[in-house]
This record gives structure tokens, C-alpha cells and sequence, in this order.
């Protein structure tokens, strides 16, 4: 490790002392003009059966977590990990870690958001890794911040941890949920790519809720219609985005609502749930439709004017009622249907995302 490790503890210690409907594409220009000459919507297709996947095996890559290793935890099948995503209207490039990493060298990319921003910087962690096996990497992990820094390249892939992206702060009350503070965004500033999610713990109620109180503005509420605090939330963060991004050096990503399959009778099988589902639904469209809080991203994102695009990946991740751990995680407690194997669908989120950089 050596000089690795210090130098990604320093860049570390420095980020941590900083602390104190229908489709729509927000996008630059040329991003714009680039998607209309391609004519290609990567996010409308189907999944297919592809013998060369997965892009890396679990006891390979050194970055993944108990909860996300089905393998370690005792999955007995593996098909799940050889479905690929083809967009119907084009073909996509086969994910290169050496050509991102020559692409980012230098650079500095975070994920911000909750545990689905945790799965999708852990899978692109070892889809990188595994382009590159021998290239020396340092991993640290510091509260609400993570890190894996490919030495060789100069690229640092961040993971900052916040759940709603808007602040909860201490006060007399107790734990206050302000719909209107950002503070933490100014560790966001310096990156060189950013992608941003929420939602996952914006429905949590009871002992799972993190804040005792919703502040939205002047107002102090015991509690308010979720997707209404919702909106609220993510227009403070589309504020932060015009004042703080500057376009010519930051790429900004939203990832898109990432669903959950506890109620089987949203793909018509009402006994089940994501336990002991073996295949994806066929098709390229989720018997439910999508969901509401899909609807608040993009009328949000609609009104952002720096180029933010949009990874619309929930249609084709409802698809996926097989990739989620259910009970082969580290916590054999629960049935996690909100999460996702790795290997497994967040590696097809990176590969949309490096798609979206090099077509």
C-alpha cells in the first residue's frame, strides 16, 4: 500500500475536514444532439441471456459488502448473473475499466446519495478492479465517506453517505429533517463527476425513520406527505446544482428511482415476493407501471438548467425481481427485495453510465 494509502488518506482527511410520465433527458447540448443522431434510448430494451457475464466474480473484488454477496451467503443458482441489458434501438460498448480509468485519470468521481449509491460505487469499484487486476488500489471507509483510489491512474471514486441529500440537523426538538439545507454539499464541489440518488429512505416510518421532525421552511411539521417532502427535498438540491456546478469541469448524473419487489402482485404473482425468483419478466414493461417518485425526478430535473442526465434505469431494474439479495445476505433476519446482488444489476447501471460518457 504505502504510498497509496497515504496519499488517498490525505485526499481522505481533506474531504472529511470540508465537512463542517415520460422521458426526459436534461442534458448539454452536445449530449442532446448526441442522443438524437444516435436515435438510441439505452434505457428502453429487454434482458437476454449472455454466457460472458458476470464482468467479475464476488470472491474477486475486494470492495464488496456481506449485504451485497450473495455468492459468499449461499445463492445456489448463478443464473441471475447472466442476464444483459440490449436496448432495443442500438447497441451498447462493453464496459473497459482501463479505457474509464484513462478517460478519469486524475479525476475525482462520487456517488452521493443512500445504500443504492453504496451498490452502484461498489459494482463500478470492481468492474474497474477487475479491467485492471494487478493495478495497486488503497480502500478507506470514515463515517459517512468512502473511498477507492486507483493509484496507477490518479482516479479516486468516492461514496458520500446521505439519504435524503438534504440535511437533518440536531435540535431542541430532536433530529429535524430540513427540507430547505444542503450543507453538505459543499464536499460535493471539487468532483469531477457526481451522481446523485435518493428515495429509498424518504417512505421509512417508525423506528427506521432517521428525524423526528420535518422543517420546511418556517414550518415545523411531525410529519407530511412523503412524496410532497419529497419534491421539496429534491428542488433544494436542483438549487444546488445551478449555483455550485460548474458544467465545463463537472459531469452531474441523477440515478434513477430503484425499485423494490415485495409485493408480487405488482407483476401479477400477489403470493410472492423477490424470494426464489430465478428470472427476469420477459418484456420490456413492468406490469405496475412506474413509480410516483419516478414522476418527481424528472418533473424536477426539468427544471434544472445545468446539464444534468438522467440514468432512467427503474423500468428495466422492475424487470429484475431475481437480482435482489432476499435472504443470502450477511443478515438472514429479513428479506431484502430493496437491494441488489453484486455481482449483478448495478453493474448494468455502470455500464449505462459509461455508455452515456463514451457513445
Amino acid at each position: 500500500m504505502g504510498f497509496a494509502y497515504l496519499l488517498c488518506s490525505c485526499l481522505f482527511l481533506l474531504l472529511e475536514q470540508s465537512l463542517a410520465g415520460q422521458e426526459y433527458f436534461n442534458v448539454s447540448r452536445a449530449w442532446r444532439g448526441r442522443k438524437q443522431l444516435s436515435g438510441c434510448n439505452l434505457f428502453q430494451g429487454k434482458w437476454v441471456f449472455d454466457a460472458s457475464y458476470p464482468l467479475y466474480t464476488s470472491s474477486g473484488c475486494p470492495f464488496i459488502d456481506d449485504e451485497f454477496d450473495c455468492q459468499k451467503y449461499g445463492r445456489p443458482d448463478k443464473q441471475y448473473l447472466k442476464y444483459a441489458w440490449r436496448p432495443e434501438s442500438c447497441g451498447t460498448p462493453r464496459f473497459d475499466g482501463r479505457r474509464f480509468l484513462t478517460m478519469w485519470r486524475g479525476k475525482k468521481i462520487m456517488f452521493v446519495g443512500d445504500s443504492l449509491s453504496l451498490n452502484m460505487f461498489e459494482s463500478l469499484s470492481c468492474m474497474i478492479h477487475a479491467s485492471v487486476p494487478s493495478s495497486k488500489t488503497s480502500f478507506a471507509r470514515r463515517d459517512s465517506l468512502s473511498s477507492v483510489f486507483f493509484e496507477e491512474y490518479g482516479v479516486s471514486i468516492y461514496l458520500y453517505r446521505t439519504p435524503y441529500l438534504v440535511d437533518i440537523v440536531k435540535e431542541n426538538v430532536g433530529r429535524v429533517l430540513r427540507l430547505e439545507s444542503i450543507e453538505a454539499g459543499k464536499t460535493w464541489k471539487d468532483m469531477d463527476m457526481l451522481i446523485f440518488n435518493t428515495w429509498h429512505w424518504w417512505t421509512h416510518t417508525g423506528k427506521s425513520q432517521p428525524w423526528d421532525y420535518i422543517r420546511d421552511g418556517s414550518g415545523l411539521h411531525k410529519d407530511m406527505n412523503r412524496l410532497v417532502a419529497f419534491q421539496k427535498g429534491l428542488t433544494t438540491w436542483a438549487k444546488w446544482v445551478d449555483l455550485n456546478v460548474n458544467p465545463t469541469k463537472t459531469k452531474v448524473f441523477f440515478q434513477g428511482i430503484s425499485p423494490t419487489h415485495y409485493q408480487g402482485k405488482e407483476w401479477n404473482q400477489p403470493k410472492k415476493s423477490c424470494d426464489g425468483q430465478l428470472e427476469p419478466l420477459s418484456g420490456s414493461t413492468y406490469p405496475a407501471g412506474t413509480p410516483p417518485a419516478a414522476a418527481v425526478v424528472k418533473s424536477v430535473l426539468s427544471s434544472i438548467r445545468k446539464p444534468v442526465y438522467l440514468l432512467d434505469i427503474t423500468t428495466l431494474s422492475q424487470l429484475r425481481k431475481d437480482a435482489h439479495p432476499s435472504n443470502y445476505g450477511n443478515d438472514r433476519s429479513g428479506n431484502d427485495c430493496s437491494h441488489w446482488c453484486l455481482p449483478g444489476l448495478p453493474d448494468t447501471w455502470n455500464e449505462l453510465l459509461y455508455a452515456a460518457l463514451v457513445m
